[in-house]
Parts: structure tokens; sequence; C-alpha cells
């Protein structure tokens, strides 16, 4: 048997099966203002129309889950041009609730993914618009984008002890104490500034020192030095955070 140009197994039969649809939700992080913020777009189409979701949408015939993704940031937020590069996009978890999507059975491959501050998002397709909103400040949200977001913030808590992910919400340039701010407004718990420095510094590959001169923060202190992103990817021993505190 032949469908659609390809042989099939003898006995098999499509129509035996029914139809569902795949679809991707992104769930995009960054730090601004001192402040965890997760992007988030106002639907422009029922269901659900008004309220406020993940960005995300349908996969084509002829995609991957992973170009999907990257398509649907591009055409929703605006913000895939603007990365340049920086943009961390890992694959999540798979939400296949019957009844997640009151239009039919949709299956939704989540994705979680890391940028630097950047400027504000705009809307596109079939989102009315697309705005940075700090973390747990708006809700509810469509769908069960609740629970996706949820997920999405353990784990990006949870890797911040073991991986140098936190760079990848930093600048091409950037301080230790931006480093640190990060695990500091993820985590919710204040580090000891010394401790951190020594960790990171002895960490090989964590980060590597820029020549030129240190860049002023806008504190009374001297201006800090500046590093980038080291080659490294995981953490040995890793950076585990206070105990008692959970993400």
């Amino acid at each position: 048997m032949t469908i659609r140009g390809r042989r099939v197994p003898g006995g098999y039969d499509p129509a035996a099966f029914e139809p569902f649809a795949v679809t991707v939700d992104l769930a995009v992080f960054t730090v601004r203002l001192g402040r965890l913020h997760v992007l988030l777009v106002e639907r422009g189409e029922e269901p659900y129309r008004g309220d406020w979701a993940l960005p995300g949408g349908f996969v084509r015939p002829r995609e991957s889950a992973g170009q999907a993704a990257r398509r649907e940031l591009a055409e929703e937020t605006g913000l895939l041009a603007r990365t340049a590069g920086a943009l961390h996009l890992e694959q999540l978890r798979t939400y296949s609730d019957p009844d997640r999507d009151p239009r039919m059975r949709v299956v939704s491959v989540a994705y979680a993914a890391l940028i630097p501050d950047l400027p504000e998002p705009r809307g596109g397709g079939d989102a009315a618009r697309a705005q940075w909103v700090e973390f747990g400040a708006r809700g509810p949200l469509a769908f069960d984008h609740e629970h996706i977001l949820a997920d999405a913030y353990d784990r990006v808590g949870a890797k911040l002890e073991y991986t140098c992910l936190a760079t990848a919400f930093c600048p091409p340039e950037f301080t230790l104490g931006e480093l640190r701010q990060v695990y500091e407004t993820i985590w919710g718990v204040a580090l000891d500034r010394p401790n951190f420095r020594r960790k990171v510094l002895t960490t090989p590959g964590f980060v590597q020192a820029l020549e030129g001169p240190p860049r002023r923060t806008g504190g009374r202190g001297k201006p800090a030095a500046l590093y980038r992103a080291g080659s490294a990817t995981t953490l040995h021993p890793p950076l585990l955070r206070p105990e008692g505190r959970n993400a």
C-alpha cells in the first residue's frame, strides 16, 4: 500500500485511528530590572480570545517541532531576529491530556527558552500583542499553560545548579554581579558574594575574562571586570542553592 507517496506495511489502515493535532508552546524567560519575566501573548482568536497565553501554535505537516517552535516565536513575538544567536531553546516535555484543548485532541510539545533582556516584543500571527510580564504577576493563562509555565520554571531553577545555563540570561559581556543576580532572581535567595565569586572563577570554562577597561555598574564601588560565557556546559561540583529554598 502507498500513502502520500510512501509505502506502508500491508494491512495498515490509517483511517482506523482518530486524527489529532500537534502544537508547540514556549515558556520564554528573561531577567529584567532585577525580576524574572516571562513572554506572554494575548490571543487574537478563539478559543480563549483576549486571554493571555504562552507563544505557540500548530506544527505544520512538513516541519519538526523544533522548527515550529522557532517559527512561532518569530511570528508571534518578533524576538527571534533580535536574539543574535543568544537564544537558548530546549524541549521541556509533552502535554497530552485529551481535554487540554476545546477544539480537538491536541498534543503539545513544550519548550523552555532563555534569552538576555530585550526590548518589548511585538504581536503577530494569531497573537494580538506580546509582552514581557513579571513571573507570577498574571494569571490564569489559557489552556494548560499555567502548568507548562510552572514546569519550565522548575526546570530552569534546577538546571542552574549543575549547568552554566545562567549565562544565557546575560548580555554578551557581563559582570559577576550581573551573573549572581540571575541566580538570586530565579532562586529567590541572596547568595554570599565572595563564595559565589570564588565558585565561578575556580570552575574551568564557566566564564572567560575580557581584556579592556572594567565597567561601572552604578554602585559606589570600583568598576567591575567584564566576562563572557566560557566553553563549559556543566558545573563540577554543582553550584547548589541554599538548603530549604526551592525554585
